[in-house]
């Protein structure tokens, strides 16, 4: 039997263990609170979009992106530069990439028929002309009958090239169809000889003595250091259907591709392409 002094011990540690305990419990919710628990959320992970590129223009305008934009777009891009034609679309096509930038639709419609690629696109982001150069010549006027012209291999550029001549009153009667090995002599009276070759090649051929003129692509032009201002030929920028864009696989999953594909086309996009290559190499727009 307890006497009346343990009772009075017994409350006291009763009393004071539950003070103690109270000092633990949980605030209330909606309370401020001291517990990592409780602290404030941390930002949403950013999407990352795997995206393969030319070097200039194109990776420089997704490095602006990156820089400017895609943060608040919930986006992080992963910048793949590629120096040819040919590795962006394989390694979109096996996974390794959730998008490529660099090709106009010609092109990409005759890798399609050509590999079967299952690919969609979006709209032209820029364009960048197509132009003759010559390290001889200051004009057409000055390049002798029978010279030597360099020319991509491609035939969905090669036909931009034939068509720089035409409109230069160098060939006439280019079809669609219309390539290097089939001209007659009608279509080039002057018997200028065709060099073929890969875009990256040709470039590197403009100071080679068997070559006459070369025709160039944009972005080889920039990686060179040439302007189109030096161009003896370059291709009309109305109507031009060779305007480059974002492509992407049809099964794509990403939500992250559609978003940088509408960063490609805000104003501010547009501005950096206007105000960073000011001499119309690289022109905004579709």
């Amino acid at each position: 039997m307890s006497t009346p002094r343990t009772w009075s011990i017994a409350a006291a540690i009763a009393t004071a263990a539950l003070a103690f305990s109270a000092c633990g419990t949980p605030a209330p919710s909606g309370s401020p609170s001291t517990s990592p628990s409780a602290s404030p959320s941390a930002p949403a992970e950013l999407i990352t979009v795997k995206v393969g590129a030319s070097p200039v223009p194109h990776a420089k305008i997704l490095e602006f992106v990156q820089q400017n934009l895609a943060t608040d777009a919930g986006l992080k891009l992963d910048i793949v530069e590629f120096d040819d034609y040919v590795l962006p679309n394989e390694a979109l096509a096996s996974g390794e990439l959730d998008a490529n930038y660099f090709q106009h639709l010609p092109y990409l419609e005759a890798q399609i028929a050509e590999k079967g690629y299952q690919f969609e696109h979006g709209a032209g982001v820029h364009i960048e002309p197509y132009a003759a150069f010559s390290s001889k010549y200051k004009s057409f006027a000055e390049v002798p009958d029978g010279a030597s012209i360099a020319i991509t291999n491609d035939a969905s550029n090669q036909i931009r090239g034939l068509r720089v001549l035409e409109a230069n009153g160098q060939l006439s009667g280019i079809t669609d169809d219309s390539n290097v090995l089939n001209l007659t002599a009608e279509q080039n009276p002057r018997g200028f000889k065709f060099i073929e070759n890969q875009p990256e090649v040709i470039v590197q051929q403009l100071d080679d003595p068997a070559v006459d003129v070369a025709f160039v692509n944009g972005n080889f032009i920039l990686t060179a250091g040439l302007s189109t201002a030096d161009a003896i030929g370059i291709e009309a920028v109305e109507g031009n259907p060779y305007a480059n864009f974002l492509v992407w696989r049809t099964d794509n999953a990403n939500e992250g591709v559609a978003k940088l594909d509408e960063l490609l086309h805000s104003s501010q996009v547009a501005e950096f392409i206007r105000q960073t290559w000011p001499n119309g190499d690289v022109i905004p727009g579709a």
